[in-house]
């Protein structure tokens, strides 16, 4: 794979599902003005129980994520050169098309604000793997980053799922633990990880600024992006691609 080091330190880790569950400055959400740094800090008392930053956060990462990692999924439905690596795709696809089902249910219940643009950072994903031409190149990215970033967040969905006392947030996080095993399954499957520099990223996440792996405020009035489920009712990955509509 062309990345080093040091380029996938600053690329992968860091954005997509890779949460700090530090409060990150997102105003807009519950009207709050001024975020601190305490991720256990409650912000709002729901129908569901409190709801802490980390909560918070985490209902917002799950939303931006699926921003990116759909139509990312949709370009190895369409440039991957493997069944895997179009399994994979697939994966992503339905997957996120659920998890973003179960966001834009609960956000409203908890006032959470959800974002229509993966973050900065996220976009760069998009735009790496736009760039590569469809064959092993492509293919080998895909896995990778792939493989990094759900690696990254495995850990802090659980930590969501044990601490959380909101009932909501700990459904979602159930969730999106077995959605995220599924997508670190599925690019282990393809063949192409190549461990050393995945574990790598992982345990040396580079310090990003916020503004990178914050998801912009969505512009007041605009339709909700909604990821299309897969045309299929059985709960499989979807054959082929489907695009993100607003709704």
């Amino acid at each position: 794979m062309r990345f080093s080091r040091s380029s996938t330190g600053t690329l992968f880790v860091g954005g997509a599902l890779g949460l700090t569950l530090a409060a990150l400055a997102y105003p807009a959400m519950l009207g709050v003005q001024n975020v601190s740094s305490s991720p256990t800090r409650i912000v709002a008392q729901t129908s569901a129980g409190p709801l802490t930053e980390a909560d918070r956060d985490f209902v917002v990462k799950v939303r931006a994520a699926g921003l990116w990692e759909y139509p990312v999924g949709q370009m190895a439905i369409a440039k991957g050169t493997s069944p895997a690596v179009i399994t994979a795709g697939q994966h992503l696809v339905a997957g996120h098309a659920a998890l973003d089902a179960t966001v834009r249910a609960i956000a409203p219940q908890l006032g959470v604000t959800i974002p229509n643009l993966p973050s900065p950072q996220q976009q760069g994903f998009i735009s790496t793997l736009s760039a590569d031409s469809r064959g092993t190149q492509f293919d080998s990215d895909f896995a990778n980053i792939l493989r990094i970033t759900h690696g990254s967040i495995f850990n802090t969905v659980a930590k969501i799922r044990s601490t959380t006392k909101n009932t909501l947030v700990r459904a979602l996080a159930d969730q999106a633990n077995t959605t995220v095993l599924d997508h670190i399954t599925v690019m282990e499957k393809t063949g192409l990880v190549n461990f050393d520099t995945v574990l790598f990223q992982e345990t040396s996440p580079p310090k990003l600024p916020a503004s990178d792996v914050t998801p912009p405020v969505p512009v007041p009035g605009a339709p909700t992006v909604v990821l299309t489920p897969p045309p299929n009712t059985g709960g499989s990955p979807s054959a082929g691609p489907t695009s993100p509509t607003a709704g």
